[in-house]
């Protein structure tokens, strides 16, 4: 299949590889419920010491820049209580945390959860986390740039391998919610 986006050799829907996930991508794409059919979200196997976006982009071609995308787990407290959340944003923003997370979480403080926390909670590899299979409580805020992208390219759940997955799919994942100027 031709991937649609980017200039990839091979890019396979995600049902037909499941064993190249993670477990709770796999099995988040096991039990789809989205108006996208999963297999629209294409799996694209690539090295994973081109994980990071801009060795990505530079190995890949930096025309992808303008559509892939981060997944970046943040930790919201207010009162002792911690809250989680994924954000989903263009690789040419960076994420709110001080505004929009912060104020959407209604946390008092809000930063970057540590790798040890993402990488735990999520059962995903540093550097490939997705929204895709995140915990089922945990809100997902997709900037709107990135929902309204015909395909973005994001992490798999591994460093090796990327998704291809239809914007309006992000937006419709358990937990998600759309936003304005997420990515700054």
């Amino acid at each position: 299949m031709r991937a649609p986006i980017g200039d990839f050799d091979h890019a396979t829907p995600v049902p037909d590889c499941l064993d190249e996930l993670t477990r709770p991508v796999a099995d988040a794409v096991r039990h789809w419920r989205g108006s996208v059919p999963a297999d629209q979200i294409l799996y694209v196997d690539t090295e994973p010491q081109w994980a990071d976006t801009a060795v990505f982009v530079e190995h890949y071609g930096r025309d992808l820049l303008e559509r892939s995308a981060n997944c970046v787990v943040v930790a919201g407290r207010r009162a002792g209580e911690t809250t989680l959340a994924a954000c989903v944003v263009l690789s040419t923003t960076r994420v709110d945390v001080n505004g929009v997370v912060r104020r959407r979480l209604g946390a008092r403080k809000a930063s970057f959860a540590p790798t040890e926390t993402a990488t735990g909670r999520t059962g995903m590899e540093y550097g490939g986390i997705t929204p895709i299979g995140l915990p089922q409580d945990w809100p997902v805020l997709v900037d709107s740039a990135v929902a309204d992208l015909p395909y973005v390219l994001v992490g798999s759940g591994r460093r090796r391998g990327k998704l291809l997955v239809p914007g309006k799919a992000l937006a419709e994942l358990p937990g998600a919610e759309v936003l304005e100027g997420l990515g700054v």
